[in-house]
Formats: C-alpha cells, sequence, structure tokens
C-alpha cells in the first residue's frame, strides 16, 4: 500500500473533515477538506475547530493517526493564540502548570507571551476587536488535545481566546504554506516523523 502525507494550511471556518452531513440536512453548505484536498481515502491526524486555523497533517497511515492522536505518547502542537488584554505572570504560570477546564485538570504546557505578532495572513472575517481593550499573543506548546482546550484554558485564567492558529505539530511546521494550500511531506520529513513515532 502507498502511504499519503499531506500538510494543509486549514482556513477559518472549514470544517475538519471531508462531508457535512449535518449542514446538509439542516440546509446549510459549509467548507469542507473535500473543497481542497480530492484524494481519496486520507483523513485528518485530530482535529482542528471550524474557527481554529492552521496547521493540519492528513494521511492513511493507520498506525500513525492512532500515534499522533492517542495522549498517552505526548507528542507536541504548537498554537499561536491571540487574546483579549494582557496576560501578566501569574496567569502564564498557571497555563505552564495546568488548569482545570471543566471536570479535567490540563498537562503542564509551554507558554511564553510573544513580543510581537506572528506573521500570519488576515484572517477572513477578521477578528473583532474593542479600541479599549489591547490584545497579546502567546505561543503555547501542548501534548494533549482535549475539545477546545486552548480557549478554555485562556478563558480559566481571564484572557478569552479571540483567534487561534495550530504552528507546528512536532517538527513540521506552516512555513511556506497559506491558507487553503496544502503539500506533500518530503522524504526527510517522512523519515523524521516515523523515526520520532517509534522513540
Amino acid at each position: 500500500m502507498s502511504y499519503h502525507y499531506i500538510l494543509f494550511y486549514k482556513p477559518y471556518d472549514v470544517l475538519c473533515q471531508f462531508s457535512d452531513r449535518d449542514g446538509k440536512n439542516a440546509g446549510i453548505q459549509r467548507p469542507t477538506l473535500k473543497d481542497y484536498i480530492d484524494i481519496p481515502d486520507i483523513y485528518a491526524v485530530g482535529r482542528l475547530d471550524l474557527d481554529s486555523e492552521g496547521l493540519l497533517l492528513l494521511t492513511n497511515h493507520g498506525a500513525i493517526q492512532h500515534r499522533l492522536c492517542s495522549p498517552k505518547y505526548a507528542h507536541p502542537r504548537t498554537y499561536w493564540v491571540q487574546v483579549e488584554r494582557i496576560p501578566d505572570e501569574q496567569a502564564l504560570d498557571s497555563l505552564r502548570n495546568g488548569v482545570q477546564i471543566q471536570n479535567y485538570r490540563t498537562r503542564p504546557a509551554t507558554v511564553q507571551l510573544l513580543p510581537t505578532e506572528p506573521e500570519l495572513p488576515p484572517r477572513d472575517p477578521p477578528v473583532r476587536f474593542r479600541k479599549t481593550v489591547p490584545t497579546a499573543w502567546l505561543e503555547i506548546t501542548l501534548t494533549e488535545g482535549k475539545n477546545r482546550q486552548v480557549r478554555r484554558m485562556t478563558a480559566s485564567v481571564g484572557f478569552p481566546t479571540l483567534r487561534l492558529v495550530r504552528s507546528r505539530i512536532g517538527n513540521l511546521s506552516l512555513a511556506g504554506l497559506q491558507p487553503g494550500q496544502w503539500r506533500d511531506l518530503t522524504p526527510e520529513e517522512v523519515k523524521s516523523l516515523l523515526k520520532q513515532l517509534r522513540s
């Protein structure tokens, strides 16, 4: 069997699946992965919410999907997160040490306040800003992926998420991709990915 490994820059407001049965049943049409990727029998490794953007890995290699999605193996995923207001060190430390969201305490995370806004294409539609409320960008690296985890984490310390972009999955990054674009992993990237998964 020939394996495919694809990196895709998921735009905002695109479903992280290849069909939208719920939307069809409700009489609405929402964009899906099928609108961008015409390769049969590949599936997203993990998910990005409709209102999140960024890096998505797709493959038809089932063992890779299982390993990358399992919290047991703690594979890092990095996000750029725009939040309302400027988090203080106490809030950042809370995120680093783990916070309570619903009935779950998050694992320790790597969190830093970015000195400048990351270079990203404008979002369509743009984020709604309040003129009197400043915003900041965080870089957060997690080794787990609970439902809407980053948004719930920042909200729990009082800094709601405005924009969320996954910038890295392990050693793979968004570099060279624009929203809606995809590319095959290079042989070197595939080799590195498989090596990580065996470690």
